[in-house]
């Protein structure tokens, strides 16, 4: 894929999580600048979504540490341990406010 095909891709990701948030009964503060959206929960932490077009990967940032995803046959997966994007995604919001997202 160019980069031009994966800044298309992350920025349906990025939209697909504002969409769902959005559409939730989520207390959150959603700020998207650019490579990085930003999700703030009420206790003023935040989950970091940033895509790094060098490598073609979108990176997530929470209070449990940082992980990658690169696309691999149609879904986002962990370059750690396999795990899928929005799976890992919905887990960490679920945990810090105890509803669960759908994307």
């Amino acid at each position: 894929m160019n980069e031009s095909e994966f800044l298309n891709l992350s920025d349906r990701i990025f939209d697909q999580i504002e969409t769902a948030l959005d559409a939730g009964e989520f207390d959150v503060d959603l700020n998207r600048n650019g490579n990085v959206l930003e999700i703030e929960f009420e206790d003023d932490s935040k989950i970091v979504v940033n895509r790094h077009a060098a490598n073609q990967e979108i990176w997530l940032a929470a209070r449990s540490g940082g992980f990658h995803y690169r696309l691999q046959d149609g879904a986002w997966k962990s370059t750690r341990d396999n795990s899928e994007f929005f799976t890992q995604l919905t887990e960490l919001i679920h945990n810090q406010t105890g509803a669960t997202p759908t994307f």
